[in-house]
């Protein structure tokens, strides 16, 4: 199913994609949350093979990000980014939901 509340930046995809083409994989980028990190949830990334038939699916420039239905409910409307500066480089997830957050980037409460 297609979400627009869920948005993959040009910047994400263009990187998804070399990583991808790397791998030799589809340009899935799979976004879920798990329990844990220091602020009680956490973001994890990883390339998919495939869209299960329940994911939520957004398409940016030809790549696709895919949540699964609870992971959706603590990041609707968020904005997956690529950033790149001098600390390194990362997947970021602007999420508008998010209470609090913490240094690592990787972390939030609801």
């Amino acid at each position: 199913m297609e979400n627009p509340a869920l948005t993959l930046s040009p910047a994400a995809a263009k990187r998804v994609a070399a990583i991808a083409a790397k791998q030799g994989k589809p340009a899935i980028l799979r976004l879920s949350v798990e329990g844990g990190g220091c602020s009680g949830f956490q973001y994890k990334f990883a390339l998919a093979d495939t869209a299960e038939a329940d994911d939520s699916v957004s398409e940016t420039d030809g790549v696709a990000l895919v949540v699964d239905p609870m992971s959706l409910d603590l990041i609707s409307g968020s904005v997956v980014d690529y950033v790149e500066s001098l600390g390194g480089a990362a997947f970021r997830v602007e999420n508008p939901q998010a209470a609090a957050s913490c240094g690592c980037g990787s972390s939030f409460a609801v």
